[in-house]
């Protein structure tokens, strides 16, 4: 067939026409050879005739040293340790200083009304008389018909006076040092604002604070205004009650030294 016989006398053509390459294998063998000699000569200038490994067989008895240090050190922790309890064994409530130290502040804390305070109580409230539609009558003086600071004042020191041993006015606790204050009808006590009835409650001898309440003239200059312009005052036997520790600041701003 013409086509078969082209076809055969191409590919004879392209084959007498191949020319071939020579093998790289004769020149790669000695190049592999060099380059295995010069590492070796490396390897033992690094070990300067020595093994390589050598720190690898020396860690058990890193770790065996490592351990015995541990254990001196765990041992001398442990010593201190019992001379810190010692030293505070030493220093415990069974020291005498330290009972008496310890009573004192318990007595400062209860003066300073920081503990909280429980037992049989007088309550007195103090209100604003009605006016009748709100109005005060003609040719009065509205001061007459309202509850002032000094009023709550009169109160507070006369059960001081009388031997109170913790007083509360509204619901919170007050100390020496507490300061009422009055804008208009409304009181200003540690930062809050009350509006009457305001109420102030004492924990202390109930005989002694009545008598005292009783003879003091601010206090019954409060009852006359009472029987006079219709302001409230009650006084009344509040039974057992539990007034809580003053939460306010005891810090000093303003001191003055005492006359002698």
């Amino acid at each position: 067939m013409p086509g078969t016989h082209a076809g055969r006398s191409e590919r004879s053509s392209r084959h007498a026409g191949r020319v071939d390459r020579p093998s790289p294998w004769p020149w790669l063998v000695p190049v592999a050879a060099l380059v295995a000699g010069a590492l070796f000569a490396s390897s033992v200038r690094a070990s300067d005739g020595e093994e390589l490994r050598t720190g690898y067989t020396r860690l058990p008895d890193l770790i065996r040293e490592q351990t015995r240090v541990n254990a001196d050190r765990a041992e001398k922790v442990d010593t201190l340790r019992a001379q810190v309890e010692d030293a505070t064994a030493a220093l415990a409530p069974g020291d005498l200083t330290t009972q008496r130290l310890e009573r004192q502040a318990a007595e400062i804390a209860t003066a300073a009304g920081r503990t909280e305070v429980r037992g049989p109580a007088l309550r007195v409230t103090l209100t604003d008389a009605p006016l009748p539609g709100g109005e005060v009558p003609e040719g009065g003086d509205p001061d007459d018909y309202v509850i002032h600071q000094q009023d709550i004042e009169a109160v507070v020191n006369a059960l001081w006076t009388g031997g109170a041993e913790a007083i509360m006015v509204q619901d919170q606790r007050i100390i020496s040092t507490s300061a009422v204050r009055c804008v208009g009808n409304t009181l200003i006590l540690q930062g809050r604002v009350y509006s009457p009835p305001y109420t102030v409650t004492a924990i202390g001898n109930l005989e002694s604070m009545r008598a005292r309440l009783q003879q003091d003239r601010a206090v019954d200059l409060i009852r006359q205004y009472a029987i006079a312009f219709g302001l409230g005052y009650d006084l009344e036997d509040a039974g057992t009650q539990t007034l809580p520790a003053y939460a306010g600041s005891i810090t000093p701003t303003v001191a003055e030294v005492a006359g002698s």
